[in-house]
């Protein structure tokens, strides 16, 4: 089974993901064994950012990673697991609200595909990229 880079990487929709993610340095850490559940935002997600933001991230490699890791959360997480606990700490340290109630939102954004099951977490792949505090 591939790993969640290897899934990120061979999908098209996650091109401006994975060249933050390289530029961030965190390619390694993703393909280590984890295991971890990943928030995935799509490039639609990453255009509607106000313009100019993804070039600034990139230039400020620190609120980048930071950005990054708030996506990530430690352990192999399903949305049924997700939907039990309510709450998950990112692994840059932030609280995340999940709502179930009414589809499966993660914080201000809509889950578009979950559970998708890689070597060594889960990606759930959502329509907003997702900002601490």
């Amino acid at each position: 089974m591939a790993d969640i880079v290897d899934i990120a990487v061979s999908n098209d929709a996650f091109k401006t993901l994975v060249t933050a993610v390289q530029a961030a340095g965190l390619v390694e850490t993703l393909k280590s064994p984890g295991p971890f559940t990943v928030f995935a935002p799509t490039d639609d997600a990453f255009a509607k950012l106000p313009p100019g933001t993804i070039q600034t991230l990139v230039q400020n490699i620190p609120q980048l990673t930071r950005i990054l890791k708030y996506h990530v959360v430690a352990g192999k997480l399903s949305q049924a697991e997700l939907a039990k606990l309510g709450t998950v700490t990112s692994v840059e340290g932030s609280i995340i609200k999940i709502d179930c109630s009414e589809g499966f939102e993660i914080k201000n954004a809509t889950v578009l595909a979950a559970d998708i099951d890689a070597d060594n977490g889960m990606i759930h792949v959502i329509d907003t990229v997702i900002l601490p505090g």
